[in-house]
C-alpha cells in the first residue's frame, strides 16, 4: 500500500489476519509559493515511493520473510491533488497542486457566474459535487490557463492529466516505456469531469471546463490488475488495488453495509457513509461520491461525504506558524492542562469552509478571548474545533439519510489523541469507536489489491472479514452542555463568513484605497 500526501508510506499486511507486518514512511515536503497556494514536487513523491518500497523490503528480509510472499500492491492517495506530465519525457510539467490549494478561487467564481442562476450546484446532478476550489477540474483549468509548458504539451499531444494515483501507477508500470495511464472510480469521481451515474468521463462536463478528453486516464474499478511493477525489489508484482484515501479508509473500516460510516482525522476530516448501490443526493451541503467498485463486473457503491479542510493541519499551524506547541503530541498535554477552552472558540477556516457551507470567502478566526486566555485554552479550542466540524457534518448526514448514526467509527493519525476522542464523543453525544490498528486507509488499499481477480489472496465476503480489535469512548458530559458549546461554535462560524471581500477605505490623506481583505 502506498499512501501519498504529507508522507509516503509502504505497509505490508497479512492477507489472512489483516495484521500489520512491517512498514516504512518518508515525509514529503509541501511548498507554499504564495498565500493560499499548496504544492508538492511529483519527482519527490516518486522518490519517496521507491525509497519506501525498498526499505520495507529490507525490513521484511530482516524478519526472515521473503519478498516473494508479496502477492499484490495497492495504491491509495489524497484524491483531488492534480498533476500534468509529459508522456514522452516522463517528466512532470508543473508541481502537483494539492487538494486544499486556493489559487483557483477566481476560476471558481467565473464558472459559478456563468452557471444558470449563478448556482454552485449546477453540475451536482452529474458529479455529486458543488463547483469548488477543492476538486481537480478547476485545478486542471488553472494549469491549462497559466503554464506555458502545459499549453505547448497539450498542442503537441504530449500532456497527460491525473491525480496522484495515476502518476504513481504510470511511473511504477514503466512510465514513458509503456506505463499504464489509469485511475479508479473513487478518484475519478472527485474531478468534476466524471459522471457518477454513467461511471465514465462526461463529454458535456469536459466541454464545460474546456478539458480535452484525450489527456484523461482510463477509468477502472478499484480492484483489478492494472499492470505489474517494472523495476526494483517488487518487479513483476501486480498493482491491483486503487482507492482514494477516504474510500480506502471506508473499506479498511469494513463499512460494506448501507448505513455504516467512518470519520478519518488527518490533515482534514472526512466523514463517509455507505449509501449502497444508489447515489443519494444531499440536501444539506454534503457530497455524493463513488465509494468503491470492487471488480470489473461488480456494482459501484456510493457514499455521502462531509469534508473538512482543516483538522490535523490546525495542530501543524499551531506548531509551525505560531510556535505554541513544539510537537504534535504536545497539544494533548496542553489541552488537558486547561480542561476547557473557557469560552475561546477557534474556527480554522484557513482554506475557506468546506461541508456543509462550501464558503470559500470564510477565513480563520479565534474569538471569545479574555485576559485569562492562555495557550492551553487555545490548544483545547483547536481540538474542539475538529470535533465541532465533525458534529456539523454528522448532523447534515443524519438529516439526509433520515436514519441517525448510533456510534461513529474513527481512524487516522489524530485518533491517537485520547483527549480528542473523548471530546468527540462528548460533542456528538454518542460513542466513538477507534480500531487499535489505526492504519485503516492502508488496510483498505491492501484489501482491494488482494481481492482482485487474478490475485485473490483476500476475500471480502462479510462472513470472512478479519476481526479488528477496537476501543470505545463513551460520552461523559450531559447533552445540554454539549448543545450549549455547539451553539457557541455555530455563532463563531458565522463571524468567520464572508471575510475575503473587496472593500474601500480612506487613508489619512483621504485617498481611496482598495483593500483585498
Amino acid at each position: 500500500k502506498l499512501l501519498v500526501g504529507q508522507m509516503s508510506q509502504n505497509i505490508v499486511f497479512n492477507a489472512k489476519t489483516a495484521e500489520l507486518i512491517c512498514h516504512h514512511q518518508v515525509e514529503i515536503n509541501q511548498s507554499f509559493p504564495k498565500e493560499g497556494w499548496v504544492e508538492e514536487d511529483p519527482r519527490e513523491i516518486m522518490q519517496s515511493v521507491y525509497e519506501c518500497m525498498e526499505r520495507t523490503c529490507e525490513k521484511l528480509c530482516q524478519l526472515n520473510i521473503s519478498v516473494s510472499n508479496i502477492k499484490a500492491v495497492g495504491v491509495t492517495n489524497q484524491r483531488e491533488t492534480t498533476l500534468v506530465w509529459d508522456k514522452e519525457t516522463g517528466e512532470p510539467l508543473y508541481n502537483a497542486i494539492v487538494w486544499l490549494d486556493l489559487r483557483t478561487q477566481s476560476t471558481v467564481e467565473r464558472l459559478i457566474n456563468k452557471a444558470p442562476g449563478r448556482n454552485k450546484n449546477h453540475l451536482k446532478h452529474k458529479t455529486g459535487l458543488p463547483i469548488s476550489t477543492y476538486f481537480s477540474a478547476v485545478k486542471l483549468r488553472w494549469l491549462l490557463d497559466n503554464v506555458d509548458e502545459i499549453q505547448e504539451a497539450m498542442l503537441d499531444g504530449r500532456a497527460m492529466f491525473g491525480t496522484v494515483d495515476s502518476w504513481i501507477i504510470w511511473c511504477l508500470t514503466g512510465g514513458r516505456n509503456g506505463g499504464v495511464h489509469c485511475t479508479d472510480v473513487s478518484n475519478a469521481s472527485r474531478t468534476m469531469l466524471f459522471n457518477i451515474h454513467s461511471m465514465d468521463w462526461d463529454p458535456e462536463l469536459c466541454r464545460y471546463f474546456d478539458v480535452p478528453m484525450e489527456i484523461l486516464p482510463k477509468v477502472r474499478s478499484s480492484s483489478e490488475i492494472y499492470g505489474c511493477m517494472k523495476s526494483g525489489s517488487l518487479a513483476g508484482v501486480p498493482i491491483s488495488g486503487c482507492l482514494g484515501d477516504q474510500s480506502a479508509a471506508l473499506v479498511g473500516q469494513m463499512c460494506f453495509k448501507e448505513g455504516q460510516a467512518k470519520n478519518t482525522y488527518g490533515t482534514g476530516c472526512f466523514l463517509l457513509r455507505n449509501t449502497g448501490t444508489k447515489p443519494v443526493m444531499s440536501e444539506h451541503g454534503l457530497l455524493t461520491t463513488v465509494a468503491y467498485k470492487m471488480g470489473k463486473d461488480e456494482p459501484a457503491c456510493y457514499a455521502l461525504e462531509g469534508s473538512v479542510a482543516i483538522a490535523g493541519a490546525v495542530v501543524r499551524w499551531l506548531k509551525d506558524n505560531m510556535g505554541i506547541v513544539q510537537s504534535s503530541s504536545e497539544i494533548e498535554k496542553l489541552a488537558a492542562a486547561a480542561g476547557s477552552s473557557y469560552g475561546c472558540y477557534f474556527v480554522p477556516a484557513f482554506s475557506g469552509l468546506y461541508a456543509p457551507y462550501w464558503e470559500p470567502s470564510a477565513r480563520g478566526i479565534i474569538c471569545g478571548l479574555t485576559q485569562f486566555t492562555n495557550r492551553n485554552h487555545l490548544a483545547f479550542a483547536a481540538l474542539e474545533a475538529v470535533c465541532f466540524q465533525t458534529r456539523e457534518i454528522l448532523d447534515a448526514m443524519n438529516q439526509d439519510s433520515g436514519v441517525p448514526l448510533t456510534q461513529l467509527q474513527v481512524d487516522g493519525g489524530m485518533t491517537s489523541n485520547r483527549l480528542l476522542m473523548q471530546l468527540q464523543a462528548d460533542i456528538l453525544c454518542m460513542p466513538v469507536v477507534r480500531p487499535t490498528m489505526s492504519e485503516t486507509t492502508a488496510l483498505g488499499a491492501a484489501m482491494a489489491a488482494g481481492a482482485a481477480e487474478g490475485v485473490q489472496v483476500w476475500t471480502l465476503s462479510p462472513d470472512q472479514l478479519p476481526h479488528v480489535t477496537s476501543e470505545k469512548y463513551e460520552p461523559q458530559i450531559n447533552s445540554d452542555e454539549s448543545e450549549f458549546r455547539f451553539g457557541r461554535w455555530k455563532k463563531a462560524v458565522q463571524k468567520a463568513m464572508n471575510w475575503e471581500t473587496t472593500e474601500s477605505c480612506c487613508n489619512g490623506n483621504g485617498t481611496q484605497l482598495s483593500i483585498n481583505l
